[in-house]
């Protein structure tokens, strides 16, 4: 995927991310801790609200990756790591390269760093229609690949939270962003995958919401 494109080149992502997965609210690996049933599976999303690569513009396009693993990446004891990976359909060949390059980690900047350190065995890629709504209120969020994944959630509310109020973690020790965002907590209201061999249908559990501002190739 990266044939057209140069792993040096200067780039820059901002934009949305957000997960759902089978642990239970608060998912314990946003604080660098073991899944709570000791293995996660779940869906996360990406949707760049502005992007550049080298002079190949990115905006509004969005990436979904379904992922798997047993024990604690964070700690570097963790097994079975598995992914497979959707690209916006809407792309056009550049575009393609330039995400290619970026989140598979050959870019450089923090996907690479997460690359590194969750490697995990690819069970495919596909580009598709990849959906993606969040309210600028972060109210509810939700992501689709039609016929293939679903995942929606809505923020995380309870007795003691204000109205409108939004349940937030500030310097997260396992943030899947990279550091320096601010988690904000959701309940799974759909959570669905029937692709590349990862097969679920749940709803409750927990999600969770981080703005991103990746930028590469690393300085040196």
């Amino acid at each position: 995927m990266t044939d057209h494109v140069t792993t040096g080149t200067r780039w820059h992502l901002t934009g949305d991310w957000f997960d759902v997965c089978n642990c239970a609210i608060p998912c314990p690996c946003t604080f660098a801790q073991p899944p709570t049933y000791g293995a996660c599976e779940g869906v996360l999303v990406w949707h760049i609200r502005e992007g550049s690569f080298g002079d190949v513009r990115l905006d509004d396009l969005n990436v979904l990756m379904l992922g798997s693993f047993t024990g604690n990446p964070w700690a570097g004891t963790h097994t079975d790591p598995y992914a497979a990976v959707f690209f916006d359909e809407r792309a056009d060949e550049r575009q393609r390269g330039a995400l290619g390059a970026i989140f598979g980690g050959e870019a450089g900047g923090w996907p690479a760093q997460f690359g590194e350190m969750f490697h995990p065995e690819m069970r495919g890629m596909d580009f598709a229609p990849v959906h993606v709504e969040i309210d600028e209120d972060l109210a509810t969020w939700r992501a689709e690949v039609p016929g293939r994944v679903t995942a929606t959630a809505e923020a995380l509310t309870g007795p003691t939270t204000p109205d409108g109020a939004r349940v937030q973690v500030h310097n997260a020790p396992g943030a899947e962003v990279g550091p320096g965002q601010v988690a904000t907590w959701g309940r799974a209201t759909a959570d669905r995958a029937d692709a590349f061999g990862f097969s679920w249908e749940r709803s409750g559990k927990s999600s969770k919401y981080f703005p991103f501002d990746w930028s590469g190739p690393d300085r040196t």
